[in-house]
């Protein structure tokens, strides 16, 4: 994964005045659940860690397994199981509804603690004179889950963070089966939440969201357990981020026709189930900027309203302390030559048709 320099394209430049100030490049991937690539924008082989763009696949398990169920969980326990949140009150009532229906407290908790992205529920720990725990990390709602999951199984719930977990076992088998690519352990890392966190490439990450948002290539119970996670993440989108971030932002505006999961290091992924289409990217200096910048713009490519309902994300104004427009986060070149070929495929209005 490294050693060789990237030849990628520009995806995203960001300009100040009339000089561009940066520019993030990148690969983008769109694919079919057959795995036929409809857009292949720079490198989409090399193998990249998804980080937290696969929490709806690691979620799987939770209710394959029948722990949704008999633990009656509900959309919002479901969705935080999905989530990178941002650690506000919701989101943490959530994390807790998930543990106690399960049986377990926040001592089960593998995930290790940081302040909340919520500046808002930051600042309330701060004014209480308290510091953050292990369920205000945005992936506790993810190791909820987990833990649900390892309890309804039978496995030991204070070690399912390694990667010989029987769950964790699992959860590989998972994805290399619904990308259709053989993970190699030499290519597993620990992720920031000390789960694995297996590399593949962008290609067969947007076949595994085509997978999960058509069922398609999907034994019919992992199907039924994607499309009820999908579900649950559409009728409670501010628990899968949080107010004014993309995914909420996104799922809010253009659901169900569009699910949409990001992860570390500029890593975006989303499913356009009317459309049979997944979408992977990465943007190679891991910038949250460039990769919903060009997220918003290949979805908007895909679905004309989401022109609309993306409006503000796709303005990219950047502004400074005062409020004073200064510069524009804009599409490159070549992603806008791209995106105008892969609006204008035939395949797409073949699939929006089914």
């Amino acid at each position: 994964m490294s050693g060789t320099a990237s030849s990628n394209p520009v995806l995203v430049e960001v300009v100040r005045g009339t000089i561009v100030e940066s520019r993030h490049v990148g690969a983008i991937a769109v694919a079919d659940a057959e795995g036929r690539l409809l857009l292949a924008l720079g490198d989409v082989e090399r193998p990249v860690f998804p980080r937290s763009a696969v929490k709806a696949l690691q979620a799987i398990p939770l209710v394959e397994s029948g722990a949704a169920d008999a633990f009656a969980l509900g959309d919002d326990e479901l969705a935080v199981a999905c989530a990178s949140h941002s650690g506000d009150r919701e989101h943490i009532e959530a994390v807790r509804s998930l543990l106690a229906k399960a049986g377990l407290d926040e001592s089960y908790l593998a995930c290790g603690a940081h302040w909340p992205v919520s500046d808002k529920a930051t600042r309330e720990l701060m004014e209480a004179r308290r510091r953050p725990q292990a369920i205000h990390n945005n992936c506790s709602g993810k190791h909820a889950g987990m833990l649900g999951a390892s309890v309804h199984l039978g496995l030991d719930p204070r070690c399912y963070e390694r990667p010989d977990h029987g769950l964790q076992v699992a959860i590989a088998g998972i994805i290399s089966e619904t990308c259709g690519v053989r993970l190699d352990r030499d290519g597993m890392a620990v992720d920031g939440c000390s789960v694995p966190t297996w590399s593949l490439p962008l290609g067969a990450l947007a076949r595994g969201f085509a997978r999960l948002g058509t069922g398609e290539g999907l034994a019919p119970a992992r199907a039924a357990a994607a499309e009820r996670l999908f579900r649950a993440c559409f009728a409670s989108p501010i628990l899968v981020a949080g107010e004014r971030r993309f995914d909420t932002v996104a799922m809010r505006a253009l659901a169900p026709a569009v699910f949409v999961k990001g992860g570390a290091e500029g890593v975006h992924c989303a499913a356009l189930p009317g459309l049979g289409l997944g979408v992977a990217l990465k943007v190679d200096d891991g910038a949250k900027r460039g990769s919903e910048r060009a997220l918003g713009e290949v979805l908007a490519a895909l679905l004309p309203e989401a022109r609309h309902g993306l409006a503000d994300q796709l303005e990219g104004e950047v502004l400074n302390w005062r409020g004073v427009s200064v510069g524009r986060i804009v599409p490159g070149t070549a992603l806008l030559h791209a995106l105008a070929a892969l609006a204008a495929t035939p395949h797409r209005i073949e699939n929006a048709a089914r």
